[in-house]
């Protein structure tokens, strides 16, 4: 009969460690004040690495057993109150992720928010945070801070290539789509309506239609890109505004293409305003997806990423795969899919 292993006593954890008995024993009975957090989280760690159980071990009191929580975080300048329609399903698809495997959401704030401090706060060492899901893309140096604390990490529709990992929608697939859905339609003239110019959502879907268009030897006319601060209702019908001058041009587009379905839903509504019939004279698509899209008035013609698909698969990065977090930073893009509604019709003679 194999001998059972010698158990592990607390003066020889002391003794590896390099630290008094007494101190090993009040750490491991879930004593925190006095104690540097540092060292109580390096004797936590060594006794469960040397699987020291005894009677009286508080394994509730482990750091380890007590990150259940993970932190959500927007990008500046969204708030929780007011977010955009496609980040609020975002967040709820982390919502229902998170729940299911056992773990809790504490929502942080907006990185306008969330100072040095703060942040020093939040994450010292012995906090509670299994990981963080930053919901859009931040400003390189909030990264850099946030990645000092040595947290998981797991950007939602950003990707910062080395640093941390991330989930994206399939971009040129989804203008790729689009773009054959109005060319099949005879649409052979196409304007942009850009918003939240600056982010690498922006240029990736502008790049992304440029690419689609090339492959039918068309490209977009300078003079029928529009690219905006924000990129909501009121920046889509702006928008419209910005180009209707030059619509009795006879290169004037036959399609317009909106950043997102919020901006494609201001673009309808301020068309039709100003007597032009959607899909009649002109046709609107959405580069992304969104109920705006699939369940509004008229039914935007969208193709792009269901946006609680990338929160759910956020939580699954984040939960799921402890290894990817010690190799390395993984990009997850997930596929696109097209919504033909009612804003895309034949081409107008």
């Amino acid at each position: 009969m194999p001998r059972p292993p010698k158990k592990v006593s607390q003066t020889q954890l002391a003794q590896e460690l390099g630290i008094s008995q007494a101190l090993v024993s009040l750490v491991l009975n879930g004593r925190r004040q006095g104690i540097n957090a540092d060292t109580y989280d390096r004797i936590w760690a060594h006794a469960v690495k040397r699987g020291y159980h005894p009677k009286g071990m508080r394994l509730e009191s482990s750091p380890a057993a007590q990150a259940r929580q993970v932190g959500i975080i927007l990008r500046a300048p969204l708030r929780l109150n007011t977010p955009t329609m496609y980040f609020g399903h975002v967040q709820h698809g982390l919502h229902t992720g998170i729940e299911a495997r056992e773990y809790t959401t504490v929502f942080l704030g907006a990185e306008d928010q969330i100072d040095a401090g703060k942040l020093q706060r939040l994450f010292s060492a012995g906090h509670s945070f299994r990981g963080i899901v930053l919901v859009g893309e931040v400003a390189r140096s909030f990264l850099d801070r946030l990645r000092r604390f040595g947290i998981p990490i797991v950007a939602v529709s950003a990707r910062y290539p080395g640093l941390c990992h991330s989930v994206l929608g399939n971009e040129p697939q989804a203008l790729e789509s689009l773009v054959e859905h109005l060319h099949g339609q005879g649409h052979r003239r196409f304007g942009w309506l850009g918003g939240n110019v600056g982010l690498g959502r922006h240029e990736a879907r502008l790049q992304a239609l440029e690419a689609a268009l090339a492959r039918h030897d068309l490209r977009l006319d300078a003079r029928h890109v529009v690219k905006l601060k924000e990129g909501d209702r009121i920046d889509g019908a702006d928008a419209v505004r910005t180009l209707l001058p030059l619509a009795r041009r006879k290169d004037f587009p036959t399609a317009l293409v909106a950043y997102n379905t919020l901006m494609a839903a201001g673009a309808v509504r301020e068309l039709t305003h100003a007597g032009w019939p959607v899909p009649g004279r002109l046709s609107v698509a959405a580069a992304d997806i969104s109920p705006v899209a699939t369940d509004s008035s008229p039914r935007i013609t969208a193709a792009g990423t269901n946006p609680e698909k990338l929160g759910e698969a956020a939580a699954a990065l984040l939960l799921e795969r402890p290894a990817a977090h010690a190799e390395g930073c993984t990009d997850l893009m997930l596929p696109a899919q097209l919504f033909i509604g009612d804003t895309t019709g034949p081409a107008a003679g």
